[in-house]
């Protein structure tokens, strides 16, 4: 495992992304800095995150995807790897955000962003960014987020949290294409709000109400209307207002 160590940079992901673009790369390269500075997250958000404080990083993922149709399996393999690794470390009730942001206690820790590139001879890579709220406490700008050390009052190690995320990262990724089915099980048990009628908000901001019955095979949400009608939405089609 190659770990790059910055003190400060942009984007964990674009710098992956640009020293892809000078050399060749291992797979489960990872890069982590303790400052980033223009970190982004799912519709172009951007990821606010205290300096030395928390967990910001980005892993290469190669030679794996073989389809498209099997992107949304590593999508669920990284959720779930930042959901078991926040059991591990807190008691606090935690579940996966559709498509992939991670709560812990109803409120937003942590954030995953999943760029894919398919290259020239045909390879489908996947830079991984990873943004957890470890060791910081004041969110000025953000409101409904938490962090570890808001849910249990401790100071954690970032090293020992990154390594833990880290093992299950490659265990979970290791059944992305043998075991998919037990990846797809544990992540819609553990959908957050799931079953639970809930407010949204479509792509003209209009609200309505609706029920998540579960996610289809490529990704989209299911939602339960009132009209008894299900609808698939993509990422960028529902908003769900908490």
């Amino acid at each position: 495992m190659n770990i790059i160590k910055l003190d400060a940079t942009n984007s964990t992901n674009d710098y992956l992304k640009h020293l892809m673009r000078k050399q060749f790369v291992d797979n489960f390269t990872i890069v982590v800095t303790n400052n980033q500075e223009k970190g982004r997250g799912q519709r172009d958000a951007e990821w606010h995150s205290q300096a030395g404080k928390n967990l910001t990083f980005s892993v290469l993922v190669r030679d794996l995807i073989m389809s498209p149709t099997e992107l949304f399996a590593l999508n669920i393999a990284v959720a779930l790897s930042v959901l078991e690794t926040l059991n591990q470390l807190t008691s606090k009730k935690c579940a996966v955000k559709w498509p992939n942001d991670i709560m812990a206690d109803n409120k937003k820790i942590a954030g995953i962003l999943i760029e894919n590139a398919i290259q020239q001879n045909g390879e489908i890579y996947s830079v991984i960014g990873i943004g957890l709220n470890v060791n910081q406490i004041y969110f000025n700008t953000v409101n409904n987020v938490t962090s570890l050390k808001l849910l249990e009052s401790l100071d954690y190690n970032l090293d020992n949290v990154l390594n833990n995320v880290l093992e299950n990262l490659k265990q979970n990724i290791s059944l992305v294409r043998i075991k998919s089915d037990l990846l797809w099980k544990k992540y819609l048990d553990n959908l957050f709000k799931k079953e639970i009628p809930t407010t949204f908000e479509d792509k003209n901001q209009q609200k309505f109400m609706g029920i998540i019955k579960g996610v289809s095979s490529v990704g989209q949400l299911q939602v339960l209307l009132e009209d008894d009608s299900i609808k698939n939405y993509g990422v960028k089609e529902i908003k769900m207002l908490y």
